[in-house]
């Protein structure tokens, strides 16, 4: 079996709004192959940055596009393409951008690999743990603490016992973000986890005093409270609250995760397969999170495709914690891509069972939204 096309398709919904919601768009990866087995990926990053790196042409032996290096390469070969597009890419992609495109074509190729053996990809990586996944509901906070508090309540309502809220407006003064995590609570319940991303929004400091003031929320983690590179104010931070500390989306292949294990000293490592190098890269992350006594979770705030990879993954592992699943109301992509639409019952997400990933693209979807 060889490689015979790779194809990025950006899509677009016709109005997005100016917040954190990566849900708007996305950049899709198709793989194709001689024997007429198709894989899916996807990338959560810059979308058309992702499809250019690629898409490009070759440029000389350390910066290439992506799809030139693995047409006629044999898609089980995982390990191999994986070093051959880091390898080739050393100027221009030894973090952010090329990793990122890297994991859409690792986790097509992934996808690719299980439907020719008809098995899941969670068992070609001698998973097995679970037989479901608990989730935590996943949204942006409302405009106000009022608003949040009656999202949680829906939220409770819908069976989560679990849900997290972050971003705008947290960080914009102390009273607010107070309100914003009582009400939530409020909202939520006493018997139910309350999870916080802040956002990256503030320095060490000030990170330690909400994650005291919200202790008093009990809440199960508090995530991203410092800018990315801040791995010292991590360390602070960590060592000076029992509130759990947890980050990861922004890093990107295992060597700047070790940075933030071992410098940042983070209770809970998330990993986004759709930017961190794929299912290859993502299980050594796993494995460096173990060694040392690290519990690990997803980040995933795209499609279902990155749901259901992250379901894979987190269930071939055995330090998974809990997996991120976006429970917002508003009409978005997620949606409207895949034949497959997810449903947590009781809090809980069933490992998928089919060959490969197990999800399908909605083919007049595709067409509606593509853009590029």
């Amino acid at each position: 079996m060889k490689i015979t096309k790779v194809e990025a398709m950006y899509l677009r919904l016709p109005e997005v709004k100016e917040q954190c919601d990566s849900g708007q768009d996305a950049l899709v990866v198709r793989v194709e192959t001689d024997a007429g087995i198709s894989g899916l990926g996807e990338v959560d990053s810059a979308p058309l940055a992702v499809k250019a790196a690629i898409d490009g042409p070759y440029s000389h032996t350390i910066t290439s596009g992506l799809a030139h290096l693995v047409l006629g390469e044999d898609p089980f070969e995982t390990e191999k393409i994986w070093h051959k597009m880091y390898n080739a890419n050393i100027y221009s992609g030894r973090r952010g951008i090329a990793i990122h495109a890297m994991s859409g074509i690792d986790m097509a190729l992934w996808d690719i690999k299980g439907k020719a053996l008809g098995m899941p990809v969670w068992k070609l990586l001698g998973g097995g743990f679970h037989s479901r996944i608990r989730c935590y509901a996943s949204s942006l906070f409302g405009d106000t603490p009022e608003e949040t508090g009656e999202l949680a309540r829906r939220f409770r309502d819908r069976g989560f016992n679990a849900v997290k809220f972050g971003w705008h407006p947290m960080g914009e003064d102390e009273r607010t973000d107070i309100a914003l995590v009582r009400e939530a609570r409020r909202g939520l319940g006493d018997d139910a986890d309350l999870l916080i991303d802040a956002g990256l929004v503030w320095d060490a400091k000030t990170a330690l005093q909400r994650a005291n003031a919200f202790a008093e929320q009990r809440i199960f983690w508090l995530e991203e409270p410092l800018r990315a590179d801040d791995y010292e104010g991590y360390r602070k931070l960590t060592e000076s609250t029992s509130v759990r500390i947890a980050a990861g989306e922004e890093e990107s292949n295992r060597l700047s995760y070790l940075d933030l294990m071992d410098r940042g000293r983070v209770d809970v490592v998330q990993v986004d397969l759709t930017r961190c190098g794929g299912f290859t890269e993502a299980m050594k992350i796993a494995s460096l999170a173990q060694d040392r006594g690290l519990p690990v979770a997803n980040h995933g705030f795209t499609t279902y495709i990155n749901v259901m990879a992250a379901l894979h993954w987190l269930n071939s592992i055995p330090n998974a914690l809990i997996c991120e699943f976006v429970a917002e109301e508003e009409t978005n992509l997620r949606e409207q891509l895949t034949k497959q639409k997810l449903r947590a019952k009781d809090g809980y997400l069933e490992i998928p069972q089919a060959p490969g990933l197990g999800i399908e693209l909605e083919e007049e979807a595709i067409r509606r939204y593509r853009v590029a």
